[in-house]
């Protein structure tokens, strides 16, 4: 296959975390996009390193790759989702997310992760914009520090409604910061569809360059909902022809992480609907 499938455990978090890898081994897939929450790796569990190790050991015995993802909704804050975030006005609060993104990169060179996914939260009320990628801009230095230090690559995910929403975003904070060489970019395929006004495929080939990990799903135009697929709008094919075409070797993630109560069903549904549309050394994928 010219490209590696993986299934988001966000998906699955009804799921103890073996049983999900195992199911994911047992599907076929080529890994497994690893969400840090309390439910299968907590980032914030004294014995983290432990953990960890045992978990690196696992995954070699199955055969996975795997990301790390940092988008838990609740890891920090029970009581307000993703916060606090790397805008938020409180400079210490800002620093505990900018912690967790440094763990998150420590994580993942223990795992052999081939990149850390993060994104920038939504601007707080009354924020100018300037005040906000400042922000961003400062509590994401220490965090790419730390990536050129493992040599693990810092994927941002455009993310509609937050600051960093588009890929002209994503220019924008390459700018601030100089094109750090650690800061590459999460491409989710169903914001694209969304929010970009160049269809998905093109979004691909625009992105070709600073691609580090990806995210796949279905959805509609204008509507952040997260599809299975086949609900959605997306025409795929074309999408992962120009995915193949960009010699990309990462993991491309199945993202549902509002459907863990159908998690094992549609993880097999989606790996039967995206493994015969993948073109195959050089052969054109199969147009239903």
């Amino acid at each position: 296959m010219s490209l590696r499938l993986g299934y988001g455990t966000n998906g699955l978090t009804d799921l103890r975390l073996d049983d999900a890898l195992l199911l994911l081994a047992d599907l076929g897939y080529d890994g497994v996009g690893l969400t840090l929450d309390h439910m299968h790796l907590d980032p914030l569990a004294p014995d983290l390193g432990t953990r960890t190790r045992r978990l690196a050991g696992r995954l070699a015995d199955l055969g996975l790759e795997v990301t790390v993802e940092t988008g838990a909704r609740y890891v920090l804050d029970p009581r307000h989702k993703h916060g606090p975030s790397l805008l938020d006005p409180d400079p210490d609060a800002r620093s505990a997310r900018t912690g967790l993104l440094v763990r998150a990169v420590q994580v993942a060179a223990d795992l052999g992760a081939h990149a850390v996914h993060c994104f920038s939260g939504t601007t707080p009320r009354d924020t100018p914009p300037g005040t906000a990628w400042r922000r961003l801009e400062s509590a994401l230095t220490p965090v790419l520090e730390a990536a050129a230090t493992t040599r693990v690559p810092l994927a941002i995910e455009p993310e509609p409604g937050h600051l960093l929403a588009t890929l002209d975003d994503f220019h924008h904070l390459r700018a601030l910061l100089g094109d750090p060489e650690p800061l590459g970019l999460t491409l989710d395929i169903g914001h694209c569809q969304c929010l970009e006004p160049a269809p998905p495929a093109e979004c691909v080939k625009q992105a070709a360059p600073w691609l580090r990990h990806v995210q796949i799903e279905d959805m509609r135009r204008g509507v952040h909902e997260h599809l299975p697929f086949g609900d959605g709008d997306i025409d795929f094919p074309p999408v992962l022809d120009a995915l193949a075409a960009t010699g990309y070797r990462g993991l491309t993630v199945v993202e549902l992480p509002r459907h863990s109560h159908a998690g094992p069903e549609l993880a097999r549904a989606s790996i039967e609907f995206l493994r015969p549309r993948i073109p195959t050394n050089g052969a054109p994928a199969w147009r239903p």
